[in-house]
């Protein structure tokens, strides 16, 4: 169990750290993400990019 939240730790930083580089290629910005401002603050739901992004990875795991 300690394994899998070291691992999306780790998954979870590693985004962060190449969410400015996946805004310039154009995740962030497709159809199907929401972004709107409730209660002063800015949210953004990014629908159409995790969709992109999980089928990225399958492809990934499919060929290693």
């Amino acid at each position: 169990m300690i394994r899998w939240f070291i691992v999306i730790l780790l998954a979870l930083v590693l985004f962060s750290w190449l969410t400015p580089w996946l805004r310039r290629v154009g995740l962030g910005r497709l159809p199907g993400d929401f972004r709107f401002r409730l209660f002063g603050r800015e949210w953004f739901i990014p629908l159409a990019s995790t969709v992109v992004l999980s089928f990225i990875a399958s492809l990934i795991s499919l060929v290693v």
